[in-house]
Order: C-alpha cells, then structure tokens, then sequence
C-alpha cells in the first residue's frame, strides 16, 4: 500500500479524511455530518461535548413519569388492603390497618410517630382514592419533569408531612385524619411555583387551589388543617428548589 491507511483499520487503504480532526479513515468508520464526513471518534467526542437540557433546578428533564404511577400504585396497594380487611369497600375504616395507621394527634404524641407518613397512603372509601389520584396524576406528571424524581419526590413527601405535622399541632387530638390531600395540595404549590418560574401564567394553578381551599371549608369532614399545611410546605421547599442560584 502507497496511500494513506485508517487510523482504526490499518489493513484498509482509504483516500477520505475526516473533516475534524484531518485524519485518514475508511468507510466504516466515518459518520455523515453538516460538512463533509467525521470519524466515529470525533463523532463520539462532539456527543459528549454537547450540552445537556436542564430543567430549572439543574436536573436532567425525566424522559417519562415513574414516582407518580409508582405513588399511585401503593395508594391503591393499601386501599385494596384495608378494603379486604374490612370487608367492605365503602367502609374500609374499621380495618386494623386503617386503625393502626390513620393520624391520630394523641397517639402520635405517644409514640406513634409513623403515623404521620402513613396516614397519607390511607384513603376513606373508593371516591376519595379515585379524587387524589387523579390530582395527583394531573398535577403532578408536568412537575415530575420539570423537578426531576428525586427533587418531585421530596416535595410529595415533605407535603405529606407538612400537613400531617400541622394536623398534629393544631387538630383535635382525638381526631382521625387519612388521605393523600395534604401531599397533593403541595403539588398544587409546587406548580404555581413552577409557572411563575418559568414566566408563564399561575392562574389556572391558583384557580384550582382557590377552589379546593374553599371546598377545604365548605364540605364537612375534610381536614382543612392538613390540605394548608401541605400547601405551605410544599409551596416553600418549591420555591427553594427553583430560585436558588445554580452552581457554575
């Protein structure tokens, strides 16, 4: 051989150079690009050089939802357990697991600290499922990508808690509350955020707390207590996550 050889096929005489970075390569390993032909090096190293999306955190966007349907899925888990044990579908109340888990302020101020996290998997007959999961599915799927898993999963969380806490302080101690409501009104905080961030308008995020806060009053039975405070929380942590400066 009298001509140039590819840089990763020695054996293979080639007269095409790659635009980038000038060296000989053979058909195999060069790419088509905007200009003529690049190696698959090159190639390769112009991919890792570009530019990542990035939400408003800094996260890479989430190419599809996973915590919420896995939330949704463990709502439903518990709902079907507390329905067997009770047997009954509308009254799933009167079973041991709603008992032993359902927030009760008086029991959690004698130890029963677990009660405030799982209160908010607990849901009191299949409407009450069916409303917070479809908010939560609603609500949170834009969220998810926009926070990233992790970040959307401490805000539904840090919600629940937040509500379950303020229920905790300030509700009757000999009440009962259960529902994923305080962890959904989060999101609806979180959202407003969001849209704000993002220069787009709140309005219709705002709107749709507006009109739960005062179904929150309206409707007997329903802990309005624990729906505020998991506005709050979540709303704070929130506007942490996405106006704190990003690293350079």
């Amino acid at each position: 051989m009298t001509g140039p050889v590819c840089v990763r096929h020695p054996g293979r005489e080639t007269g095409v150079r790659c635009t980038r970075c000038d060296r000989p390569a053979c058909a195999a390993c060069l790419r088509e690009a905007p200009v003529g032909y690049q190696c698959v090096d090159c190639v390769a190293a112009g991919t890792r050089s570009q530019r990542r999306t990035s939400t408003i955190p800094g996260v890479q966007p989430a190419p599809r939802s996973v915590v919420i349907p896995t939330l949704i899925a463990l709502n439903v888990v518990v709902f079907g357990v507390t329905v067997a044990q009770a047997g009954s579908l509308s009254n799933n109340t009167s079973a041991l697991l709603f008992q032993q888990w359902a927030l009760q302020p008086e029991a959690v101020a004698h130890g029963a600290w677990w009660q405030l996290l799982t209160s908010g998997f607990l849901h009191i007959g299949p409407l009450h499922l069916a409303f917070n999961m479809i908010a939560l599915w609603v609500i949170g799927r834009d969220l998810e990508q926009v926070l990233g898993r992790v970040r959307f999963l401490v805000v539904y969380l840090v919600s629940l808690l937040g509500g379950s806490l303020v229920v905790f302080a300030f509700a009757n101690p000999a009440s009962d509350t259960a529902g994923a409501s305080g962890a959904v009104f989060g999101l609806m905080g979180g959202l407003a955020v969001v849209l704000m961030r993002l220069r787009l308008s709140p309005r219709p995020a705002l709107t749709i707390i507006l009109l739960n806060v005062i179904i929150s009053f309206a409707v007997p039975n329903i802990s309005l207590l624990g729906h505020l405070g998991g506005l709050a929380f979540g709303t704070a942590l929130t506007a942490a996550m996405v106006y704190t400066p990003k690293k350079p």
